[in-house]
């Protein structure tokens, strides 16, 4: 059985660590709320200017070829796996690296046997985990954390539309968790390259006064649209972690507390086991003593 001073020792011990805990749940409380609302914001902009560009793709007149796309034979895949740079954020960097692995290994086996397809990291503990499974990256977009806006997302969404142009890639994939709620984040995966445009039934085209020409805005609009999607996808996995980090030092804060409870317990026991013990020896010496 542990010593009092041992159990003591351990109490102190778990106190600093709730102490830690709860700390970095309310840094990771007032994060998330400028992350959120930055998702908020962008996320109208982003789905209007889809829709718009979705219209105007569906009333071409002449049909122009639009390269971005392109629907070609995927040869070659790139997938940008967008985890963090920091951990204790619960399963949020192990479940997108788990995705990655089931799409490498089971949807695109023959080409990751033959190394048709290449992983790009966004995120330290993503590139790392996925090392340790036999998995490499070859490329690492880690600093982009460190001063997150639209100017330095902008040139890491050039390069993979201009890998896809160049038919280095035929086909981009992103996987990443979407932002829902502070305690819920969803893995997701879309394709970036090629751009898959839905059928309108109903376009709205005709309310549109094009200025410069048809194709020359939709040419303007696509790349526009990519790096706008590009930057919400960094946005839903920076609130994602936010909210996956305060909600796992949330339960790290109440199991402390819930194992010093239980820690202070065990040494009350201990504590009264030996005053009693000293009673009963008290109480030996003197009846000897008395005989």
């Amino acid at each position: 059985m542990p010593s009092l001073k041992d159990i003591k020792t351990r109490i102190d011990s778990v106190k600093t660590t709730r102490q830690v805990t709860s700390a970095m749940k309310m840094v990771s409380a007032a994060k998330l709320k400028k992350a959120q609302d930055d998702i908020v914001q962008i996320r109208p902009y982003a789905e209007k200017m889809n829709d718009i560009m979705f219209d105007l793709y569906n009333a071409r007149e002449s049909g122009e070829f639009i390269p971005l796309a392109e629907k070609r034979e995927a040869d070659r895949i790139l997938i940008v796996m967008v985890t963090s740079n920091r951990g204790l954020c619960g399963a949020f960097n192990s479940s997108i690296v788990k995705e990655v692995n089931r799409i490498v290994r089971h949807e695109y086996s023959s080409h990751f046997k033959n190394g048709f397809i290449d992983v790009v990291a966004i995120g330290k503990q993503g590139e790392k985990l996925l090392k340790s499974s036999g998995i490499k990256c070859v490329k690492d977009f880690n600093e982009i954390y460190n001063n997150v806006h639209f100017n330095s997302v902008e040139k890491i969404s050039e390069e993979f539309i201009s890998s896809f142009l160049e038919h280095k890639y035929d086909r981009v994939i992103l996987v990443y968790n979407e932002f829902i709620n502070a305690a819920v984040q969803n893995v997701s995966v879309s394709q970036f390259l090629p751009l898959e445009f839905p059928e309108i039934e109903h376009s709205y085209s005709s309310n549109y006064i094009y200025e410069p020409e048809q194709e020359e805005i939709i040419n303007e609009m696509i790349p526009l649209s990519l790096k706008t999607m590009f930057f919400r996808t960094l946005l839903d996995s920076i609130a994602s972690e936010h909210g996956a980090r305060m909600t796992s030092m949330h339960k790290a804060t109440d199991n402390a507390t819930e194992l010093i409870g239980d820690l202070e317990l065990s040494y009350n026991k201990a504590r009264q086991t030996a005053i009693t013990n000293e009673i009963l020896e008290i109480v030996g010496g003197a009846e000897a003593l008395s005989k």
